[in-house]
């Protein structure tokens, strides 16, 4: 149930094992938020609209079902403008060390050359100790422990701004590092619930690397590898087929859907694996969805340029600057105000963002003509703005978001990123928003959340003892015949193909 990159990847397993498999989508087209579309009409520009970059989807994913999918690492992991001095910016570039000491001097930062550089070699060992777990059965919580050593403390037993703190000391080099644990989550830096730091290890985990990868053709071509899996192993795709209830029973689930015409159909299956949110399923199966529920916190904006917009820093090039993740008033401290302003209902004076440039890495999205003229698109993510902000007025709420964000991004640009926006075929700027409650009604993502709920631990939590087999793989519902598959199961969160490949694993262990 559900077309989307996990949907898929389980039903690419599950047919290459000999089951018999249906994948319903509702919509009228599959690969639900990992897509790429023509945005703006009569531009041939094919941009990744809801997901952006690969990292976390395991090597054995693409190895074991042939995918055809070509990643790009960025050399330039990220730049920064100083708020307080756009002419000067901090720019982190992978594959220079004496570039990045220097850029840390600029900013007055040279002290914490050395402390950023131990966070990255702990980070490091962090990844290559954990990611590898991800395509096995839970460890247990000891066993995570174990693989954790001194991270245990630091992540699991207190709020990531300790760490933070102790790590690094400049205010904007603080707020680089916390951008990892923000990342569709609502939280401060010492949030007692720690959903900042479950963000913040899944972040650097991606890829046993920490690296994060452009794929080459844009999300769509995630998708297209899927379904070419899939289908070649023989399940069937369906679209514009929505499940509108599930009975489960001893023996099976009889699954209630119906077709573009309206016409209601039931299909009776073995077993019903599950890409919607956790919310969502709740809801088909007649269950009261728990209170409150999942709530998104980002506002996202597609453009197309017909140039890179000027910086005011005159020693750093745009294409270095937007080649990694541009960081828009992210310090620290501004970071903590707009959360605190966002919790009180209000949106943020000072909206931080970041930005990352697609085609710089990968032209092959903008057709023939938009390439020859230096055309670029820019993705933008906006932090700390909650569902919450957008209920009551979703159209005017969003327009003052964009507002905001926009006069936030022109503070750190020499010009006005709006002087540099190409226009569609009705004379119109190419610039498209997006705020949680569209998210959840563009894609079905409860309240906006990108991982369709908060992250867990990717690990059995409590030293819990799994019963069955979808325990063991972190996508247990309360139905034995029902799993998980999507971002809400364990493990979720990100273009993975993680939950997918453990549902699949789990059914065909069990």
């Amino acid at each position: 149930m559900g077309g989307g990159h996990n949907g898929l990847t389980a039903a690419a397993y599950l047919a290459r094992a000999g089951r018999s498999v249906l994948v319903l989508e509702a919509a009228d087209h599959l690969g639900g938020a990992t897509v790429s579309a023509r945005v703006f009409p009569g531009v041939d520009a094919r941009l990744s609209r809801y997901s952006y970059l690969v990292s976390l989807m395991p090597r054995a994913v693409r190895d074991e079902l042939g995918l055809d999918l070509r990643l790009r690492r960025r050399r330039v992991s990220s730049y920064t403008p100083l708020p307080q001095d756009p002419t000067r910016g901090l720019l982190v570039d992978t594959g220079d060390a004496a570039a990045t000491e220097a850029s840390f001097a600029r900013i007055g930062a040279a002290g914490d050359v050395a402390g950023w550089r131990e966070l990255g070699a702990r980070t490091g060992e962090l990844a290559r100790a954990l990611f590898p777990t991800v395509t096995g059965p839970l460890p247990t919580s000891d066993q995570a422990r174990a693989l954790l050593g001194p991270w245990w403390a630091d992540l699991v037993e207190a709020p990531l701004g300790d760490l933070v703190e102790r790590a690094v000391a400049d205010d904007l080099v603080r707020g680089v590092v916390l951008t990892d644990a923000l990342i569709g989550t609502f939280a401060s830096a010492r949030s007692a619930s720690l959903i900042q730091n479950r963000c913040y290890l899944y972040h650097v985990i991606g890829g046993g690397t920490g690296d994060w990868d452009v794929p080459v053709g844009g999300m769509g071509a995630v998708v297209e590898a899927l379904v070419g899996a899939a289908s070649a192993a023989g399940a069937e795709l369906a679209v514009r087929s929505r499940v509108t209830a599930l009975h489960p029973g001893a023996d099976g689930v009889e699954v209630v859907w119906s077709d573009d015409d309206g016409t209601e159909h039931r299909t009776a299956a073995a077993h019903v694996v599950a890409g919607c949110a956790p919310a969502v399923l709740d809801g088909l199966l007649g269950a009261t969805p728990a209170e409150p529920g999942p709530e998104g916190a980002q506002l996202k904006v597609n453009m197309l340029l017909t140039r890179l917009p000027r910086l005011r820093d005159p020693d750093v090039d745009p294409a270095d600057a937007f080649a990694g993740t541009f960081h828009v008033n992210e310090g620290y401290e501004q970071l903590e105000r707009a959360y605190r302003e966002a919790e009180a209902g209000e949106l943020p004076t000072t909206p931080p963002s970041e930005i990352y440039c697609h085609t710089l890495t990968d032209p092959t999205i903008l057709g023939p003509g938009l390439r020859g003229t230096g055309h670029h698109t820019l993705t933008l993510f906006g932090l700390h703005m909650p569902a919450r902000l957008f209920r009551e007025d979703p159209d005017g709420a969003r327009a003052r978001a964009l507002e905001a964000t926009l006069r936030s991004l022109d503070g750190v640009l020499a010009e006005p990123v709006e002087d540099c926006l190409a226009l569609d075929a009705d004379g119109r700027p190419c610039l498209e928003a997006r705020s949680p409650v569209d998210l959840e009604t563009d894609v079905g993502l409860p309240g906006g959340h990108i991982f369709h709920r908060d992250l867990a631990w990717p690990w059995l939590e409590d030293g819990a003892a799994a019963r069955t087999a979808a325990e063991r793989w972190g996508v247990a519902t309360t139905h034995e015949r029902v799993l998980l598959c999507g971002a809400g199961a364990r493990r979720g969160g990100g273009v993975s193909g993680i939950p997918g490949r453990s549902a699949a694993m789990a059914l065909l262990e069990g």
